[in-house]
């Protein structure tokens, strides 16, 4: 490359810092966050035999597809590893992005996998249903309060069915002090709201992934289904880039901490990096999983005796992201039972 672009990305505008390859910089400024102001300020002289990079952030897509249409190459800077960065002293819109530059003109950037546009589209479908499904559960844990202050109205439904028909149909009828009963009625119509646009969600997710045949592989595992699947596939995107199991269980985020010192090694919680959603999906899939798979099961069981039933659900959710892993870099599916059926058995999934 002839020259090399640093981007320091903000909300509303940018610094971008032009580097030729001897690291001189031959152009900087402000940058309001538009695409021709963008495009203006590189102009002819610097779209030709240039690179850029930016560090991933908030909304980093925008400015990444913007520079991707005009440049030759666009680089994605792990924003927790550019040290040169996140350890300086001295930090500056106009410092950050020469750093970048000179991180770029000597290939040293260490670089953030980028899903193509229609994975990313996919993953921000996925994440506004769950963020639905969020927002429905904080309304329902705050119906059961209002029904908490009340010990007297326990007896008169059940508290496991409160969603369902009939339990619903006791929440509008039910009697209760005039300020309480205003706030109820105004809580279980959001929520009415808010079901409907899950349910609409929903109808959206399933006309995704139709004939992505990485979602049939991944709902031959015990306890993951359409929207599992999805989200998984979508998180994962191109398995080829984890070069082995402990790789992708890293990326999620289900690998315990280790401290170790001299021949002293300690294994703590799970570490806080990671993809959320990914770990999310695999602990939620544990409860159902074990009560399909007899071997998951028995694995569960005997890890509760030993360690307690929080590392054990961790631990069968790292063995369904093991399996996860096998069948989709395998190309083969899971089975539950052992009948001899030339498929992915437990045993080969965590080898």
């Amino acid at each position: 490359m002839q020259y090399y672009v640093g981007v320091d990305y903000h909300k509303k505008f940018s610094y971008l810092s032009v580097m030729d390859r001897k690291g001189s910089v031959v152009k900087e400024g402000k940058v309001a966050n538009t695409k021709e102001a963008v495009n203006k300020f590189l102009g002819k002289e610097y779209s030709r035999d240039t690179s850029a990079v930016l560090e991933a952030g908030r909304n980093w897509t925008v400015m990444y597809d913007w520079l991707e249409e005009e440049l030759d190459e666009v680089k994605l800077a792990h924003p927790l590893k550019v040290k040169a960065i996140a350890e300086a002293k001295i930090k500056t819109d106009k410092i950050d992005a020469k750093t970048l530059a000179h991180l770029l003109r000597c290939d040293l950037v260490p670089e953030a996998y980028v899903p193509n546009r229609d994975t990313r589209i996919v993953k921000n479908i996925l994440r506004q249903r769950m963020f639905l499904v969020k927002l429905a559960t904080m309304v329902k844990n705050r119906i059961h309060l209002i029904i908490d202050r009340h010990p007297e109205l326990k007896n008169q439904i059940d508290l496991q069915d409160l969603f369902g028909k009939q339990g619903l149909e006791w929440l509008k009828i039910v009697a209760l002090p005039k300020e309480d009963r205003r706030i109820l009625d105004e809580e279980l119509e959001l929520l009415e709201y808010l079901n409907e646009r899950i349910a609409s969600s929903n109808h959206w997710v399933a006309l995704i992934g139709k004939d992505d045949e990485r979602l049939k592989l991944l709902m031959t595992i015990p306890g993951i289904g359409k929207f599992f699947a999805l989200l998984i596939a979508s998180e994962i995107d191109d398995i080829s880039r984890f070069k082995d199991k402990n790789k992708l269980a890293s990326y999620a985020g289900l690998i315990p901490s280790v401290f170790a010192s001299a021949d002293k090694i300690f294994h703590g919680r799970i570490v806080r990096h990671g993809n959320k959603y990914l770990r999310w999906a695999f602990i939620e899939a544990v409860w159902p999983a074990i009560r399909k798979d007899l071997s998951l099961r028995e694995y569960y069981e005997s890890l509760k005796a030993r360690k307690g039933s929080n590392q054990a659900k961790v631990a069968v959710a790292r063995r369904l992201c093991i399996i996860a892993y096998r069948i989709l870099s395998q190309n083969r599916p899971y089975r539950i039972n052992y009948s001899g059926c030339p498929h992915l058995t437990l045993a080969e999934a965590v080898r």
